[in-house]
């Protein structure tokens, strides 16, 4: 049997805050609903959409942080304590994986309101935690809907624009890495699902002028290769149209640099090495990426070259279920070097 599990509503628009309520009522979630927001996202967003769901629905809320068990944990506690019906989650992605994966445990609903357009979990089914050892990803529902206010989006840094960029453009090598596991180890493939996929890398190729400006046509152009991501993913009933060795090589980042950059930003990076080990055209890639402003080596990243080295040659550990171009015994320290200096990365 194979599940598919989707956002029942996506809206996208401008002073979407109050539109909350109409989306609670028309899927009926129930009276009791918890809102969770960060110290940040209380003030850009959280505040007003509290006022107005208070005026039809019974609202408790919660400040939560990182995006760690204990914050899952406590969220949980609240659900328990007010007797919540759903869930919504105002912020980042730290604040929509805490609801993602508190709202699948305890078996309610949970709306996404995104107030960065930085990566693909907005409207995905895989939770990043963490504390599970490295921060992976761990499976459990996508939202019910996905409320994209663009006014709100646009107010965050364009630094979180350009890394939800990164995360789209990972499509690409992402898809190639589920192909080649498809051929050597007979793994599950959906053609539709990659499709979708590569059709959201192929469109931030081909706007990066557009989104280059950081205005409301940019955010919208993002969003919406965010969301088909997330629904690829849904489709596919994994991960995998949208995470390959380039997400492993990030996922590798975060636990060994001192101070790793964005996901989709390192998501990004990884993207041109691994496009260059499969053949593809990585130097596109690299040129949309500049196009952006996103990060297209490890000094603009902020990071050691000594720690890309590294991830790269330790990136295949992360999740060894998980076939990639990296094979199972990963890259040796010489040719993780050559990648990085070939495509300009160290």
């Amino acid at each position: 049997m194979h599940l598919m599990q989707l956002p029942r509503e996506v809206l996208l628009g401008e002073n979407l805050k109050g539109e909350v309520v109409n989306v609670a009522k028309r899927l009926s979630l129930g009276k009791r609903a918890l809102i969770l927001y960060g110290p940040k996202t209380k003030e850009i967003a959280g505040k007003d959409v509290e006022k107005n769901l208070k005026e039809a629905f019974e609202v408790s809320s919660l400040i939560v942080r990182e995006a760690t068990m204990g914050e899952v944990e406590r969220t949980l506690d609240k659900i328990r304590d007010e007797n919540v019906n759903w869930l919504i989650a105002v912020g980042g992605g730290s604040i929509i994986d805490i609801a993602k994966l508190a709202s699948f445990k305890a078996g309610i609903p949970f709306i996404s309101f995104p107030t960065t357009a930085s990566h693909d979990g907005i409207a995905s089914a895989n939770a990043s935690i963490k504390d599970l050892g490295a921060k992976t990803s761990i499976k459990a529902i996508p939202p019910i809907a996905v409320i994209a206010d663009v006014e709100v989006i646009k107010t965050a840094p364009y630094r979180y624009l350009a890394a939800g960029v990164g995360d789209i453009i990972s499509n690409f090598t992402a898809v190639k890495d589920w192909q080649l596991a498809h051929r050597i180890r007979g793994e599950y493939y959906s053609e539709y699902a990659a499709s979708l996929s590569l059709m959201s890398a192929k469109m931030v190729i081909r706007n990066a002028d557009i989104i280059r400006l950081g205005n409301e046509d940019s955010v919208r152009k993002v969003i919406k290769g965010l969301i088909s991501s997330g629904v690829a993913m849904s489709i596919a009933g994994s991960s995998r149209p949208a995470s390959g060795a380039e997400h492993l090589f990030s996922h590798a980042l975060d636990m060994i640099a001192p101070k790793p950059a964005l996901h989709g930003e390192q998501c990004g990076v990884g993207t041109i090495i691994v496009a260059y080990l499969h053949g593809l055209r990585w130097e596109k890639i690299r040129e949309t990426l500049k196009k952006v402003g996103a990060p297209t080596n490890a000094y603009e990243l902020g990071i050691d070259p000594e720690y890309i080295i590294e991830a790269l040659t330790i990136a295949h550990t992360i999740r060894p279920e998980r076939y990639t171009i990296f094979g199972k015994d990963g890259l040796t320290r010489e040719a993780a070097e050559k990648a990085a200096k070939i495509t300009g990365v160290i």
